[in-house]
């Protein structure tokens, strides 16, 4: 996208001094959709006047209201000033979760119920109107005897070699984005995850086989068996999925995890 320098586009150095946060809670929030800036040809971020005042808009909320990423999202959604993205995957989940429930001839009510979230939530979610949390994700996965993988429409198998552009992408509610890095007939089911700000996995989830994790960048909070880890950049850790777990980060920069689960039953 070529864009002039003549506009009044800022930079995201100049945008984190007017808003009064680091540059990596921008990209961060930009990751939940607080922020779509323009890009150069050379990919540069550029920031219009609008971006600016949406984001301050959020870093008030952060600071005086004591609200969280994904809280800002959604009051900003309400107020009428964030957009939800065209969101293919979205799109997609909420088609195969319809195609499941009728499948199974099952009304809204009945598979609310069981899963233990309320109807116009789980309407909604259907609708593509809104992503569910990854614990909400793994809690429907179980209850259609399926798993999260079959979410990412990842048919066929990868080759050998995944480019970056070529993962398999499932937004999985606010903050937390899950790229998947091959698939196919494997034993192993490899993510990496990247986590904005205080987003997490909702509710505690569990399901068959062993998990690894290793933290790139970032911190990373994980609670398994009533024990609360904060795991820093190098930590690994090592656990079996059998055991409820829950996960957020609790950091003020995005963070990102290598996971592996095996066999791929998450």
């Amino acid at each position: 996208m070529k864009i002039s320098m003549a506009e009044p586009y800022l930079k995201i150095g100049d945008v984190a001094r007017k808003v009064g946060v680091s540059p990596s809670v921008i990209r961060s929030w930009e990751s939940l959709g607080l922020a779509r800036p323009r890009r150069t040809e050379n990919k540069y971020r550029l920031y219009a006047p609008e971006d600016v005042k949406l984001l301050k808009r959020a870093r008030f909320l952060r600071k005086v209201r004591g609200l969280n990423a994904a809280a800002i999202v959604q009051l900003l959604k309400r107020e009428g000033k964030v957009r939800p993205a065209a969101d293919g995957n979205a799109s997609a989940i909420g088609r195969h979760l319809r195609q499941l429930r009728a499948r199974r001839r099952l009304s809204l009510a009945q598979v609310a119920q069981s899963v233990g979230i309320s109807v116009g939530f789980l309407s909604a979610l259907e609708r593509s109107q809104m992503s569910g949390s990854v614990g909400t994700l793994r809690k429907l996965a179980r209850f259609y005897k399926t798993n999260i993988l079959d979410f990412f429409e990842a048919s066929g198998a990868s080759s050998r070699r995944v480019r970056p552009a070529e993962r398999k992408v499932l937004q999985a509610g606010a903050g937390v984005r899950m790229e998947l890095l091959a698939w196919g007939n494997t034993v192993m089911e490899p993510h990496l995850f990247r986590i904005a700000p205080e987003a997490g996995s909702g509710d505690s989830y569990h399901h068959e086989g062993e998990e690894f994790i290793y933290v790139l960048r970032g911190d990373l909070q994980i609670g398994v068996e009533g024990e609360e880890y904060r795991l820093k950049p190098g930590d690994s850790f090592y656990f079996e999925s059998a055991t409820p777990h829950r996960w957020k980060n609790p950091g003020r920069r995005e963070t990102w995890v290598l996971w592996i689960n095996t066999p791929p039953t998450f």
